[in-house]
């Protein structure tokens, strides 16, 4: 039955002089399966992950300890002014080799790891500026009646700034290039993580076997590169609209009334 259905996709692309032959080599589809599962766990990894980290670097500059804000803040600015392929690259290459030096043998970080890491850090710098802002932004009303419940700067932290910043914030993460631009019509939260889905495409750079690494290997000897860009296309289409609708859902449920009206 499915090889049936796969005949049928090659030939009614035929025509159209798309080739999608490798779909019938049970080693290439499984190849290309395997790249779109890394591909998903890639994104189900670093969603989270440089979530928690924006809310540590947000937590950090807004702290009010000069100590810790201002190598935050250089943090930050170095991250986010410097193309995350060389930073994956010095992580990979640099950091990697002296792990390995240091332990004197394998480095316990996988290459899949270093993705995760490096990108995860790169937007959670996005994410920190776009809550440090939502923080910055409670009433200090707000913070003066939490101080009068003697209510400590962590518990007002967690249960007063950051439920109201994610509020305030949450238009950023989703799209920072335009965040600021359309700060109540596209949250910023969401586009953070929709660039972030995108982002995980640079792991084909350092032989992690996602979608595009996996395609790249299929093409070099099928010569079907368009095919596959297509494919490739669809299916980040599909994970960013998905992440686009989660966010916009996860926005009117945390819309703060007479804000973005």
């Amino acid at each position: 039955m499915m090889e049936q259905a796969l005949q049928a996709w090659v030939h009614f692309f035929k025509p159209l002089g798309l080739n999608y032959g490798f779909v019938l080599d049970p080693g290439e589809l499984s190849a290309f399966g395997h790249g779109l599962l890394v591909t998903l766990q890639l994104c189900a990894w670093t969603i989270p992950v440089s979530l928690l980290f924006g809310v540590l670097i947000a937590a950090g500059l807004t702290s009010g300890r000069p100590w810790l804000a201002r190598p935050l803040q250089a943090f930050v600015e170095l991250t986010r002014n410097t193309p995350t392929l060389v930073q994956l690259y010095c992580a990979f290459l640099v950091l990697n080799m002296l792990i390995t030096q240091k332990l004197g043998g394998g480095s316990p970080v996988t290459p899949f790891m270093w993705v995760v890491i490096v990108v995860a850090l790169h937007k959670g710098v996005f994410h920190a500026e776009a809550l440090r802002a939502g923080i910055e932004a409670v009433p200090a009303v707000t913070l003066e009646a939490a101080r009068s419940l003697a209510f400590s700067p962590r518990q007002i932290l967690a249960q007063v700034q950051l439920p109201l910043a994610r509020r305030f914030a949450l238009p950023g993460p989703v799209n920072n290039l335009v965040a600021l631009a359309l700060r109540f019509a596209c949250p910023a939260l969401v586009t953070i993580l929709v660039e972030l889905v995108k982002m995980t495409a640079i792991a084909s750079a350092i032989a992690v076997g996602d979608v595009t690494y996996e395609s790249i290997m299929i093409w070099s000897h099928r010569d079907n590169v368009l095919e596959l860009l297509l494919l490739i296309l669809l299916y980040f289409g599909l994970l960013t609209w998905l992440v686009s609708v989660a966010g916009r859902w996860l926005e009117a449920r945390l819309r703060m009334p007479g804000y973005g009206q």
